[in-house]
């Protein structure tokens, strides 16, 4: 949403913010979802239980066909591989080993070039991310491709915890769903589309806490989904609180989740807990299932973990992920680096849920801090702040102390003192007055894995 559209939508009573939610959860939907949707989760759920054979002859010819497109149809590597041959270089485009890593700054600078040639814009769904990396993208995805994605995400999230997409649902998400001034209920829309409650992840605090629980049973919501921190905080308002709530589920994303975070989460609401990972580029994917393994989705993408020296990480041994998505032939990604560290699963029996996908190991990235503000409000995952129209590689936000921060930007071409005072007043929209500080740097640390956190906080450190 730009920046006009969310100014007249906050000026909406909550009932109109609502309706808003609601037209764009039913747009959504029909994107989303068709008719062939329950085939597609019948058939991903008959594939929990190929065998490894199966999965590598699946896995091998989707690969090829995806290098051949991409080879030879998508500017940005088409015009690749007839460098590689102008200079003599006959290695062939059919294995992957000989593709080189694409960083996301790659995609950044020229994310149209990676569209297929028989594509159009206009007929496909734009998605904007900042991620947990820092680095904003913009991604796009015919219907089919979302489809498949969504019915992946139906299959082994929802199906195998004994919810499904018509059920009432929460997410404690990013979008900011409510002015950030708000400082009485309602903290949420819902989206009636999606049969979802979305809650601010930006709200949520010592005075808030209850009236978000209270939300969720007056919605008579069947289990939540969010960042870990957020539920975790609310779960422990939720052990505090006179009236107990009980959830189907909680699903937790985009941060690692801890044992004890799973321990306050579960108490809290009284249900189990299953984390996922996955992003928005939809080249990798997986769920935890309740033998608590975290199950590759094969179909996502092929996924390669490799250590310092890029050369294969032995089993239960962290490294980069390296992803090539399989879903989105129109918008090919290959041999993508996610910034993201984990190990595949060192384990030699199979998972005793009886699924036989492949399984990873400790997921160890994505562990950005939580800012706290001065009304004691926990913020995480400040997606919209390095938004794609600004001129910055990457960025990173530093919370000093309560009412200051430091944000480190890597400039790009274009950038200006103007670029700087909309980074400053996003915080402020976020938290509230505060002293922010720009620092303009060549590059980020980063560990060896070429992770670096989007949100440091030194606050009581």
């Amino acid at each position: 949403m730009g920046d006009t559209l969310l100014r007249i939508y906050h000026k909406l009573p909550p009932s109109l913010r609502s309706v808003a939610a609601s037209l764009r959860g039913f747009y959504l939907r029909h994107w989303r979802y068709g008719t062939e949707t329950d085939q597609l989760v019948a058939e991903a759920l008959e594939r929990d239980y190929w065998s490894s054979e199966q999965w590598k002859k699946w896995q091998t010819e989707r690969l090829h066909q995806l290098l051949h497109r991409a080879a030879t149809q998508v500017p940005h590597y088409r015009q690749y591989w007839e460098e590689r041959r102008r200079r003599g270089d006959g290695l062939s485009f059919e294995c992957l080993e000989n593709w080189p890593i694409l960083s996301k700054e790659m995609l950044r600078r020229g994310p149209v070039r990676f569209l297929a040639d028989d594509c159009d814009r206009r007929r496909m769904i734009h998605e904007h991310t900042s991620g947990t990396t820092g680095t904003p993208l913009d991604i796009w995805q015919s219907r089919k491709t979302s489809r498949q994605w969504y019915a992946l995400y139906e299959a082994r999230t929802r199906n195998w915890n004994g919810i499904n997409r018509r059920d009432r649902w929460g997410i404690i998400g990013a979008q900011q769903v409510v002015p950030r001034n708000t400082k009485s209920p309602p903290f949420w829309v819902w989206n009636a589309g999606l049969n979802q409650l979305y809650l601010s992840a930006f709200h949520l605090a010592p005075w808030s806490g209850q009236s978000y629980l209270d939300a969720i049973k007056r919605y008579r919501v069947k289990y939540l989904l969010g960042y870990t921190n957020s539920l975790a905080y609310l779960a422990k308002v939720a052990a505090e609180s006179s009236e107990k709530l009980s959830l189907a589920v909680v699903i937790t994303n985009g941060e690692p989740l801890s044992d004890l975070q799973r321990k306050i989460i579960s108490e809290g609401f009284e249900c189990p807990v299953r984390e996922t990972y996955g992003m928005s580029e939809i080249v990798c994917g997986a769920t935890e299932c309740d033998a608590g393994r975290l199950h590759l989705w094969p179909e996502a993408g092929v996924i390669e973990i490799l250590d310092e020296n890029s050369q294969p990480a032995p089993s239960g041994t962290s490294g980069r992920l390296i992803a090539t998505g399989l879903l989105n032939f129109d918008m090919p990604l290959i041999r993508y680096e996610t910034r993201d560290v984990g190990s595949f699963s060192s384990a030699s029996s199979p998972c005793s849920c009886g699924r036989r996908l492949p399984t990873l190991g400790k997921l160890l990235g994505r562990a950005d801090d939580v800012v706290i503000t001065k009304d004691g409000r926990r913020l995480v995952q400040f997606d919209g702040i390095f938004d794609s129209s600004l001129h910055i590689k990457e960025g990173q936000i530093i919370q000093k102390k309560v009412d200051s921060f430091l944000i480190k930007v890597v400039p790009s071409e274009g950038w200006s003192q103007s670029d700087a005072d909309r980074l400053k007043q996003a915080i402020v929209d976020r938290v509230g007055d505060a002293s922010v500080t720009i620092e303009s740097t060549p590059h980020i640390e980063r560990t060896w894995a070429g992770k670096f956190r989007i949100i440091i906080s030194e606050v009581g450190k």
